[in-house]
């Protein structure tokens, strides 16, 4: 709900990753300024919601840490990086924090020093043909070198999008590990590819999960019985501190007390010793004690007993009964409760930490046993069948339906990407020498691909796939009315500029002749075709006229969100007969959101 009260009707504005850490920030424009969601993907993770200045909001969970506070109106600190990024990392530091490293073994220098964990770091040690259990002070600098070349060839092969998604299976068929890329570690082992590494993780992971239901009733057990242990432990620990903090303000009263009777006691103490010096013997001088004490009067009355062992009498006053040694002076006396208060509140506060943690062990595996009992309720059978739907689901589906596309007028498929990695990857795994790239001259705009597919391309798809890369760029979030947009072939596209300089991820250097297509009007259609099943489509005008007569144009505006889905919904609606509402049956705005840039605009009523 806290969400829900600032991040209404916002915007996505960006996504980053916080270096190579599991710190995932998403900004999200709103009409009182940027805000910023933090998403913590470790420990028992955490949600917290910061102005553009970083302080605080609202967080799933405020907490006081060693290192940094989670508070209302505190500036979000993030936690110290447990690595360097191995993006970033230089051959020079690499080296220098193996050196420092000492007798600790490469892989786990690796593993600890670039976060990478330890299939990676062994798999960077095999393919650098270098020794994982090497202490890191006999390296020599050229293994060094290797080692540093292989890490940055081992990213460059994860990041430039040329996937190799598998599951790796054991020698009965059972689940291993799913990874993205072939590795040399898993060289000798049973795999199995997948097309996306989403598809492979998806597979993985729901096995994983039939495979927990098969066994879950032992895990139940075996968590309930961890479960019960936990609470015991938690009374035990609570039981404890009750005594510990009801001893230290009992001791701490005791001291009082004997400090508000200091002139009765002192005196008292006097007599006592003075009487032994003079010859008498303790048992002598409690009986006569005790003899008084019959007649009420303190301070005899306050005697309960006498410890002769200790030379120490057993006093009751003011509600309390200690112990008071006659050896000591009465000052001693007091600060030994005192002492004895104060130790015994050090200890509750100890052991409040110590129930703190038993808490936070308790609450993890109350969650765990809740999880393990949802699923012994469940049969593997189900999610198997889950399993197969979402299988044959991605069997089906082709490649170009993870980019944003449509078909030209004249059926020539138009695919474009949608940010930085699928522009990356549309361009370098999917565009073909024969295909055209487009891209509109304004920062951000992602590179839209025309398949030829073994035909010439013709000018009407040239103008629709010009339309289209306008129309998805920034150029429609600024309002624009028009802009350029040029096209090139494949061959003209390089990731290094004319003097050697490297090109951001998703972008591409152009060389030789752009060929231009000036003012281009941004505007996109959206329509509804109503058949067997009712299907959207959206896109250049052109393109969306060819496949149906009930459409709307949509131009850049200020509408937004919501609002302007439901005016398209309704104004396609009304572009259909009485019959072909009823059999288009319920739709729903999330059916056309793809196909209008940045959930804004305003609807052409001149021309719908």
């Amino acid at each position: 709900m806290a969400l829900r009260k600032y991040l209404r009707n916002a915007w996505v504005a960006g996504i980053d990753q916080f270096e190579f850490e599991r710190i995932v920030t998403i900004s999200f424009r709103t009409k009182t300024g940027v805000l910023k969601l933090v998403v913590e993907l470790f420990g028992e993770g955490n949600l917290i919601l910061t102005n553009e200045q970083n302080v605080i909001i609202q967080a799933l969970a405020f907490k006081k840490m060693r290192d940094r506070d989670i508070l209302h109106n505190v500036v979000l600190e993030l936690p110290p990086s447990s690595g360097k990024n191995p993006f970033k990392v230089t051959q020079t530091e690499l080296e220098e924090a193996l050196k420092n490293a000492g007798e600790t073994e490469v892989v786990r220098s690796i593993a600890r020093f670039l976060g990478v964990g330890g299939v990676y770091a062994e798999e960077i040690l095999l393919r650098a043909n270098v020794d994982k259990t090497k202490h890191c002070n006999a390296l020599t600098s050229e293994e060094v070198r290797v080692i540093y070349e292989t890490l940055k060839t081992l990213l460059a092969a994860i990041s430039g999008g040329n996937l190799e998604a598998a599951i790796v299976l054991g020698e009965d068929g059972e689940l291993l590990d799913v990874v993205p890329i072939k590795l040399e570690r898993y060289e000798d082992f049973k795999t199995q590819g997948y097309p996306i590494f989403n598809q492979a993780l998806d597979e993985f992971y729901l096995r994983v999960t039939v495979a927990e239901r098969a066994v879950n009733h032992l895990e139940v057990d075996k968590i309930k019985k961890e479960a019960e242990r936990l609470r015991r432990i938690v009374a035990e620990q609570e039981k404890s501190i009750h005594e510990d903090e009801a001893k230290a303000e009992r001791d701490k009263l005791i001291g009082d007390t004997i400090y508000a009777h200091f002139n009765e006691l002192q005196t008292f103490q006097e007599q006592l010793l003075k009487a032994n010096q003079q010859g008498y013997e303790w048992n002598t001088i409690i009986t006569t004690v005790m003899a008084a004490k019959k007649t009420g009067k303190p301070p005899a009355a306050y005697v309960e007993s006498f410890d002769g062992k200790n030379l120490a009498l057993n006093l009751g006053m003011d509600s309390f009964h200690f112990s008071f040694n006659l050896r000591d002076s009465l000052f001693d006396n007091a600060n030994r409760y005192y002492e004895h208060g104060k130790r015994a509140k050090e200890k509750s506060q100890g052991a409040l930490f110590a129930l703190q943690d038993s808490k936070r062990k308790l609450a993890k595996i109350e969650r765990e046993l809740a999880e393990a009992e949802e699923l012994k309720s469940l049969k593997p059978a189900e999610i198997i069948e889950t399993l197969s739907k979402r299988k044959v689901e991605m069997e089906n589906r082709k490649w170009y339906e993870k980019f944003r596309w449509f078909l030209t007028s004249d059926c020539f498929l138009v695919v474009a990407g949608k940010d930085t990695v699928s522009n990356e990857v549309l361009v370098k795994k999917y565009a073909k020498q024969e295909d055209a790239v487009f891209h509109a001259e304004i920062t951000g705009a992602p590179f839209v691909v025309v398949k030829a597919e073994g035909k010439p391309i013709s000018e009407q798809a040239l103008r629709e796939a010009g339309d289209f890369a306008v129309s998805y760029s920034r150029a429609w979030r600024e309002n624009a009315g028009s802009a350029d947009v040029y096209w090139v072939k494949v061959d003209q596209l390089s990731k290094s500029g004319p003097s050697g300089e490297s090109v951001p991820h998703g972008a591409f250097f152009v060389v030789g002749k752009r060929n231009w297509m000036r003012n281009v009007p941004l505007r996109v259609a959206v329509g509804i075709i109503v058949g067997d099943e009712t299907s959207f489509v959206g896109g250049p005008v052109d393109a969306v006229k060819a496949k149906t007569k009930a459409y709307i144009i949509i131009l850049p505006g200020d509408t937004m969100g919501k609002d302007l889905l439901k005016h398209i919904l309704k104004s396609l609606m009304r572009k259909l007969s009485r019959e072909q509402r009823e059999k288009a049956g319920k739709t729903s705005i999330e059916q056309v959101r793809e196909f209008v840039p940045y959930t804004k605009g305003t609807i052409n009523l001149k021309i719908t």
